[in-house]
């Protein structure tokens, strides 16, 4: 396997490599010889990872283009969350409280470069933690009260590395280039009860309340104890076997840290964090389509060096998406120059990318519900009355819809069936609600969603309540697996 060293500004690296070359971040993301690679692995060590950052982005993009990113993105999440956190201090409470018991001053940071760190006294803490956040340099703050713990984990960049390491650090990251593997070990599931997060007070919640309780007589037909639970129980997750996300995901938000703490513990989860972090992102989504043919309208990431381009490429109206637009909030249809240069500036001023895509105007979006790679329901979402999208506000601030057909998935047709589920298929095997256009005979994926609508009343409109079963019998499914030992996340 190939490797790429990507790093913001190359020049300004301390830092000097055997056998690779760094690539500026930059280029790794706009330059197009790089989508085309096979079999590379990307280190990124740009100087943040913060979400939407260039760092976070050439994680994100190295995913989608089958690319094998160090740190990927859950990792990047993984340090940001003090519930991981907290668990990973948990199973190393007795080699950290070992390795630093009569450690002064009772708070120390301990740096590590790929999974060592140049005081050999605190190497088995270093590997254990490289193999729970697998990232090229780390700082790992360590606090003692009644017992040492492990209280925050944090990315180095190259120019933070103290000069007394920089030798160290530079050697042993040499090694890793040379091929080093990642083993992350995974945890067991002991247990057969469901939690079903969501949060009573949201506006427009994924499943209605009559969903809810049709969610929970399923769950107990198959014989799953259920409860709703909400955030505040995110402690109470080793509790059950699998959880349910029936509350709006979203990647820097609380159900993306319930869902990785879920998982970390062994639970079967939908939705799966990588789904999360996969369907949050249109740029993700763009980079995915294209790269395995899904036709999708014309698109283009837009970055603060190619915004001329969105106007040389692509006739007016565009529309305009934020990464992270749900729900038809942060996307813009820009119909004359003006307002495309507007909105694209806004845009970029709260991420490094952003899409801009051909408009392709329909009465109705098919929307293709697939759980564990099968279609489970097909709908058509018409646009709301005098607009473009399914949701508009009236000249009042009231929100109006188009209108919900539900179908049965065998009248659905069949191209659109297939190319949902070729989508879907590229993000994982959870529960999606795939959106297309059909215009004539040529079928568009407009984008792939975790955490689909599932409404009593719309959606349960054909199967009524053996939808509710279907899912829950997967849940069981996959319970049992995984306690047979024979599932692989």
């Amino acid at each position: 396997m190939s490797v790429l060293v990507v790093i913001e500004n190359p020049e300004e690296c301390s830092l000097v490599f055997s056998g690779v070359e760094p690539v500026a971040a930059r280029s790794y993301l706009a330059d197009d010889s790089f989508p085309a690679l096979k079999g590379v692995k990307i280190f990124n060590l740009c100087k943040s990872y913060r979400y939407q950052s260039i760092g976070y982005y050439v994680s994100l993009l190295a995913e989608a283009r089958g690319h094998k990113p160090v740190p990927g993105i859950v990792t990047i999440q993984d340090m940001k969350s003090q519930s991981i956190i907290r668990l990973v201090s948990g199973e190393l409470e007795e080699v950290i409280g070992r390795q630093l018991v009569d450690q002064e001053p009772r708070k120390i940071s301990v740096n590590i470069y790929f999974g060592k760190t140049p005081d050999k006294m605190f190497e088995p803490v270093a590997s254990r933690l490289f193999k729970s956040f697998p990232a090229p340099f780390l700082r790992a703050d360590f606090g003692c009260s009644a017992c040492w713990n492990l209280q925050n984990i944090s990315p180095i960049s190259v120019k933070d590395i103290p000069a007394a390491d920089r030798e160290f650090a530079q050697s042993v990251a040499s090694e890793f280039f040379a091929g080093k593997k990642l083993v992350i070990p995974k945890r067991p599931v002991n247990r057969y009860d469901l939690a079903i997060l969501y949060d009573p007070a949201e506006k427009h919640p994924p499943s209605n309340q009559k969903a809810l309780k049709k969610f929970v007589k399923a769950a107990e037909t198959v014989g799953l104890g259920t409860e709703l639970i909400t955030r505040d129980d995110s402690n109470r997750l080793s509790e059950f076997d699998a959880l349910f996300i029936r509350e709006t995901t979203s990647v820097d938000h609380h159900t993306y840290r319930i869902a990785r703490k879920a998982l970390a513990e062994g639970l079967v989860v939908i939705d799966d964090p990588e789904s999360i972090l996969r369907c949050s992102n249109k740029v993700y989504l763009a980079e995915l389509m294209t790269r395995y043919r899904v036709p999708v309208p014309k698109t283009l990431i837009v970055h603060s060096k190619n915004i001329d381009q969105v106007l040389d490429e692509f006739s007016l109206p565009v529309v305009l998406k934020q990464p992270d637009s749900a729900f038809s909030q942060g996307v813009v249809l820009a119909r004359d120059k003006d307002k495309l240069l507007k909105e694209v500036k806004r845009l970029l001023s709260k991420s490094e990318l952003v899409i801009a895509q051909e408009y392709v105007p329909s009465t109705f979006d098919w929307r293709i519900g697939i759980l564990d790679r099968r279609p489970l329901f097909a709908c058509k979402y018409h646009m709301a009355a005098k607009h473009w999208q399914i949701l508009r506000k009236d000249g009042s601030g009231r929100e109006v819809y188009g209108k919900v057909e539900t179908l049965p998935v065998t009248k659905a047709p069949k191209t659109v069936v297939r190319m949902a589920l070729k989508a879907a298929n590229l993000i994982g095997d959870g529960l999606y609600g795939v959106d297309l256009k059909q215009i004539g005979k040529k079928v568009y994926v407009i984008e792939v969603n975790d955490n689909p609508n599932i409404d009593a009343g719309y959606e349960d409109e054909v199967l009524q309540d053996e939808l509710y079963l279907r899912i829950m019998e997967v849940f069981l499914k996959r319970i049992e697996t995984r306690k047979a030992g024979s599932m692989v996340p």
